[in-house]
């Protein structure tokens, strides 16, 4: 069921601002008080002629175990991009995330944010050990997921042996990496940023492919920051340096 529904006004907004979503019906709770975001959703239901409902506690019990704030929107499963479509269209200066054997929901919502607000241009993942995009993933997302394409491969060496083919450059992050993340230059090139689940990190056959692998240094010896945590350190020090020489 999780797969068929998003939960949460944020996310029923975000998925309503994109066109391209598939949404059946959405559920309101007659016993939620109105306010400027249940407003927001009746709009854009009406704009998009999607059938929204006020329901009682017996329509929403199916879904008591989602943090739904009194909405719930019946929809059809993200559909995800081909790689080769992706490729094909032309970038410049351009950056993805490819996450490896990411599997906390927490992590994937909160990258995908990350991701948008960044202004990645896609987030590729594979088919196998790693969390794809669900419900809450989109809650955790704030609907992020809605506004960036997502990517799914079944083979992440291939994905990334194509994009190091069309002149993509491979950054992988590694706890022993040669180079600290903020010495890398990262304008004038399309680049992939690899991220590793927090224990295992990026897996050796990937890390074989990298033309960079950089670390975060720290100050005391303790565990690995979480991999949302890293990535952010990681992305937004190349969007300061997009900045940067922006306004030079």
């Amino acid at each position: 069921m999780s797969d068929e529904i998003i939960f949460g006004k944020n996310s029923v907004i975000e998925a309503l601002s994109n066109p391209t979503r598939e949404i059946n019906k959405i559920l309101i709770s007659q016993n939620i008080h109105t306010d400027t975001k249940i407003e927001k959703i009746k709009e854009l239901a009406k704009q998009r002629g999607i059938v929204y409902q006020f329901c009682g506690r017996d329509k929403f019990r199916p879904y008591e175990e989602f943090s739904h704030q009194g909405v719930v929107a019946l929809v059809s499963p993200i559909e995800y991009l081909e790689l080769e479509d992706f490729i094909e269209k032309k970038h410049e200066n351009s950056s993805v995330v490819i996450l490896d054997g990411v599997e906390d929901v927490h992590n994937m919502g909160a990258i995908a944010r990350t991701c948008v607000c960044a202004g990645v241009d896609a987030i590729i993942i594979p088919s196998r050990r790693n969390v794809s995009i669900n419900s809450t993933v989109e809650k955790i997302s704030e609907g992020a997921v809605n506004h960036i394409p997502i990517i799914k491969v079944n083979s992440l060496v291939s994905a990334v042996q194509k994009l190091r083919e069309s002149d993509w450059w491979i950054i992988a992050a590694d706890a022993k990496g040669k180079d600290n993340y903020f010495d890398v230059d990262y304008n004038d090139m399309n680049f992939a940023i690899i991220m590793g689940a927090e224990h295992a990190g990026v897996s050796k056959s990937l890390l074989k492919l990298a033309d960079f692998t950089v670390k975060i240094p720290m100050l005391r010896d303790f565990n690995s920051l979480n991999v949302s945590n890293a990535f952010s350190a990681i992305i937004f020090e190349t969007v300061r340096q997009k900045l940067k020489k922006a306004v030079r």
